[in-house]
């Protein structure tokens, strides 16, 4: 009879981790939800106002600005419903990144310099919370509640040979 010799604390750490996560995909699928209706609904309104956002873009000098309002608010737009979807979600938050990039460094750019002198102004900025939740999923992927979980389990399982 072997006696297992593993600490109890060790034992308890190790459940706590496996019950903590469980919540990874429940908390990726809340996050894709509320943000990419968030994106979704931003780039709406640029293409539903484009002569505005086009105005706004000149005072920003952005180049081309009525293209650029028309990709920043198809990619917002587009890259939002696929976010909701969880649909090539590693690949469409890179476009949904670069936007919000472009942001900081056109709209936001006092933010953008202040990013070690003040932080807080940096944080607090419009484009941050967009960004940060695609870095998340491109890093985390979209999760188990998500159409590229649904595919990947459908198309891609490994078959097991007998």
């Amino acid at each position: 009879m072997t006696q297992n010799k593993t600490p109890m604390f060790v034992n308890l750490y190790h459940l706590w981790v496996k019950a903590i996560s469980c919540l990874q995909s429940p908390l990726l699928l809340v996050m894709r939800l509320y943000w990419g209706w968030q994106f979704f609904q931003t780039g709406k309104g640029k293409l539903m106002n484009l002569e505005r956002t086009t105005g706004f873009f000149q005072s920003l000098n952005i180049p081309h600005p009525h293209l650029n309002a028309i990709m920043a608010g198809s990619t917002e737009c587009l890259g939002g419903l696929f976010l909701l979807l969880g649909l090539g979600a590693r690949v469409l938050t890179i476009p949904l990144i670069f936007t919000m990039i472009i942001a900081y460094v056109t709209a936001e750019s006092g933010a953008l310099k202040a990013i070690f002198t003040d932080p807080d102004k940096f944080v607090s900025a419009a484009p941050f919370e967009f960004m940060l939740t695609a870095i998340i999923v491109l890093v985390f992927g979209p999760g188990k509640f998500s159409l590229d979980w649904l595919i990947g389990r459908m198309f891609f399982r490994k078959k097991t040979t007998v």
